[in-house]
């Protein structure tokens, strides 16, 4: 399989348009997302003080003095961490557009039936995200914090935690959780693309399996071997799930779908 399945779908209208065509389509195509996303990132920045204290909340687990005692070093601390996580919460609210404007660019040859469920797998890919974060949020990083700040102890230090290295820490964190487990939703499009089937996800599984603990070790923004463990382990029986999806998607594939 070579690389011009990746641009099939864009030569499937009527008539092949110009380079130029293309340019533009993409241009609108990201100032359509820039705006959006700004748009979102505005409405989210009315709720920091929100937003903070969700961030901050796993840290009360832990120590709830410590949690109360962030140190912030820097004079604008509170704006540029505040625009950052009204960012983060912008994305994440604008996340099913932003995935529209982006398959109407790549398969603009969908047929009506196809354009349908654009919406519903954006929502998907939405949902996983959240799940991945909330997973993240609720079991993996209270823990995560926990034995950090033991362990600076055990070295006879005083954790002494600034707001800016916190925030930057649990925000990385939870999107990394996020962007493991959109897992299903690229196998499902590489699958669409012809690039992947049921029966070579069974027979990589053991590939699979290494490939996913070596880029938990990566993007886990933690050592420990349990939260690289609470990485990697939801990301294999994602694996497992991809397998039933490309069952369910292969199908649709051979009955002449947007690859055939």
């Amino acid at each position: 399989m070579d690389l011009k399945n990746i641009f099939s779908f864009r030569e499937q209208e009527d008539e092949a348009k110009p380079f130029l065509d293309h340019i533009g389509e993409l241009r609108v195509m990201i100032i359509r997302m820039a705006v959006t996303l700004v748009v979102a990132t505005v409405a989210a920045f009315f709720f920091r003080d929100m937003l903070a204290a969700i961030i901050q909340h796993p840290l009360l687990a832990v120590d709830p003095v410590r949690a109360n005692s962030l140190q912030s070093l820097g004079v604008a601390d509170s704006m540029t961490i505040s625009l950052s996580l009204a960012f983060y919460a912008g994305l994440v609210i604008s996340f099913p557009i932003l995935t529209i404007f982006l398959a109407q660019f790549l398969f603009p040859a969908l047929k009506p039936g196809e354009r349908r469920i654009l919406l519903p797998v954006s929502v998907f890919a939405l949902l996983l995200f959240i799940i991945g974060i909330s997973f993240a949020y609720f079991v993996v990083l209270p823990g995560t914090l926990d034995f950090f700040f033991k362990d600076a102890k055990s070295m006879k230090w005083t954790p002494t935690w600034t707001v800016r290295e916190y925030y930057s820490f649990t925000t990385q964190f939870l999107i990394a959780f996020g962007v493991a487990f959109e897992m299903p939703i690229v196998v499902l499009a590489l699958v669409k693309l012809g690039f992947l089937t049921a029966e070579k996800l069974r027979k990589t599984r053991s590939v699979a399996i290494v490939t996913i603990f070596t880029v938990a070790a990566f993007i886990t923004p933690s050592p420990d071997l349990v939260t690289y463990l609470l990485m990697g382990g939801p990301m294999v029986v994602l694996y497992e799930f991809c397998i039933i999806l490309a069952r369910w998607v292969e199908p649709k594939v051979e009955a002449g779908g947007i690859g055939g």
